[in-house]
């Protein structure tokens, strides 16, 4: 291949691969934003008024809200902000600088200082100051109406589609930044996750040095980091899986049980949960160690203390006092499968602090379960492993 043809492939951007799932949801989105915008601004405004009902920036809006909900260049403060400022400057611009290609030029520079400052860069918004300036007799004569029609009732319309549109087809938006990952021991060390390895701070760091806009947020840089090195992690420890590692003679109790059965049962087999089943439902819950020392009072008659939850329950079965597993288990726990690879209890048993982890197949039934141990003894022995056929070689040549 000529050095020509290299290069000017090299220059095609490398965007992320897509489904044509995506690809036909995108465009579908696009048309039912841009056909709702315009009809709805003809119902509202009518057709009589002298300004335009769609603006031209409003297609690269829906290009960025529809096919990149995720972008941070899309987010609701993005479009109303960056546009209804940008509209505001071209105006202002068009009002007091009488050359028009200057007025043009300051605008859209100052469009979008303005937006980096107020954190609403959105690129729409530079079309928006643009036009506000070269958009003729009727846009000037319009002034700062302008800002909010046609562009405010446009990017207003425009973001209430994309909210109902994207959810509704499977796309989380706004992309709300998640919460920062508290120590479940209510310490000031950072989760066990983000102590060795790349830590958000890294990312930051690496960003800032980069200091460039990127159309990515650094929360989706991490988690897509995290989601890569359990990939690899998969593919180097030869995809271990919770069948491999799990414990299949598990003791369980039923919701009807009393608490003194429980109780005995966690000391007779010497471990600190049992996972709750029933006939119908299969995996309802888990009771712990913790259950019992958090309803716990420390006292002589070591009384227990309920929530308010659990008040409502116990009233609503008729009992004043706790006396079955079902008055103080922790009904929302997470499971695996016996296919979940081991990797991904890394996270929720180290950040979120969960030491049990109940394997449940097809049917919600419990076939098993992984505790901590399980999963330190199953990533030591696989790094055991790892450390002697990789060092076998050079240790034969040395005898050699």
């Amino acid at each position: 291949m000529s050095k020509p043809i290299t290069f000017l492939k090299r220059l095609i951007p490398s965007l992320a691969p897509v489904s044509h799932t995506e690809r036909l949801r995108a465009s579908l989105g696009a048309l039912t934003g841009i056909l709702l915008t315009g009809f709805v601004s003809t119902m509202a405004l009518g057709s009589s008024i002298s300004l335009p009902l769609l603006i031209a920036p409003m297609g690269a809006s829906a290009v960025l809200l529809f096919a990149a909900p995720a972008s941070p260049l899309a987010q609701p403060w993005s479009i109303l902000g960056g546009n209804m400022v940008s509209a505001m400057i071209g105006v202002t611009c068009a009002l007091v600088i009488a050359d028009p290609i200057l007025a043009a030029a300051i605008a859209v520079a100052l469009s979008i200082a303005v937006m980096m400052l107020l954190g609403c860069l959105h690129p729409p918004s530079g079309a928006v100051a643009l036009t506000a300036v070269l958009g003729g007799p009727v846009t000037h004569e319009a002034g700062y109406w302008f800002a909010l029609t046609p562009v405010g009732i446009n990017s207003a319309l425009l973001l209430a589609v994309a909210l109902l549109f994207n959810n509704a087809t499977g796309r989380r938006y706004p992309h709300l930044a998640p919460a920062a990952s508290a120590n479940p021991h209510q310490t000031a060390d950072p989760v066990p996750t983000q102590r060795i390895g790349v830590a958000p701070v890294d990312l930051q760091a690496v960003l800032a040095q980069y200091d460039e806009v990127l159309d990515v947020s650094p929360d989706v840089l991490d988690a897509f980091l995290h989601q890569a090195q359990i990939r690899a992690y998969h593919r180097l420890s030869g995809e271990i899986t919770c069948s491999d590692v799990m414990s299949r003679d598990v003791a369980t109790v039923s919701p009807d049980d009393t608490l003194r059965d429980a109780w005995a049962l966690l000391l007779a087999h010497r471990i600190k949960a049992l996972p709750v089943v029933s006939k119908a439902d299969g995996l309802v819950g888990i009771i712990t160690q913790t259950d019992f020392m958090q309803r716990s009072v420390l006292g002589s008659h070591g009384s227990l203390r309920l929530t308010f939850g659990d008040k409502v329950r116990l009233v609503l079965g008729g009992r004043t006092k706790p006396r079955v597993v079902a008055d103080i288990m922790t009904r929302r726990v997470q499971s695996a499968t016996p296919e979940t690879m081991i990797a991904k209890l890394v996270p929720p048993m180290a950040d979120l602090g969960l030491h049990h982890m109940p394997v449940v197949d097809e049917r919600n039934q419990v076939v098993g379960i992984v505790t901590q141990s399980d999963l330190i003894a199953a990533l030591f022995q696989r790094g055991l492993d790892g450390t002697s056929r990789s060092g076998d070689g050079p240790n034969r040549a040395n005898v050699a």
